[in-house]
């Protein structure tokens, strides 16, 4: 029976909660998550804490608040001005509360995602404040997991 160690390639069935108890992504009644540990796919933390757990296992991991995604960050909400958003994208976009927004890094190669928090309150949406924190940073977590193949 094969364990997880760092750089496993991993078939397996997950769920993720957040405080509430709600599911963030559960993939037990779909298709089976494939990853690579390592490259990104789940949180340092998470993958720190299937190091050692055997192939065909179930576990339901705990994580305290912020071990998973981090602490809140206050430097990670900004307040974007119109001319800001117009020049990174549609320039006849509007915004509302909760709007989730994706971003061009500053390569061009990739994306990040902020959640709308705040919008100005007049006409011209002068500006609009995002906060780009892991939603669930600062949270305690719940990770449940079934190892399905180990390589």
């Amino acid at each position: 029976m094969s364990k997880v160690q760092p750089g496993s390639f991993l078939t397996l069935h997950y769920r993720l909660a957040g405080l509430d108890g709600g599911d963030v992504i559960n993939t037990f009644n779909a298709k089976p998550a494939t990853l690579s540990l390592g490259t990104g796919a789940l949180s340092p933390a998470i993958e720190a804490r299937l190091i050692g757990l055997d192939e065909g296992s179930r576990h339901t991991l705990q994580l305290p608040a912020g071990e998973a995604f981090g602490e809140r960050n206050p430097a990670m909400v900004q307040r974007l001005s119109a001319k800001v958003l117009r020049e990174m994208g549609d320039p006849h976009e509007r915004y509302a509360v909760g709007d989730a927004v994706q971003f061009p890094t500053p390569d061009g190669q990739g994306s990040f995602a902020g959640v709308v928090r705040a919008v100005d309150p007049g006409e011209a949406q002068d500006w609009v404040e995002f906060d780009f924190n892991h939603p669930l940073a600062g949270q305690p977590v719940t990770f449940e997991v079934e190892l399905i193949g180990v390589m």
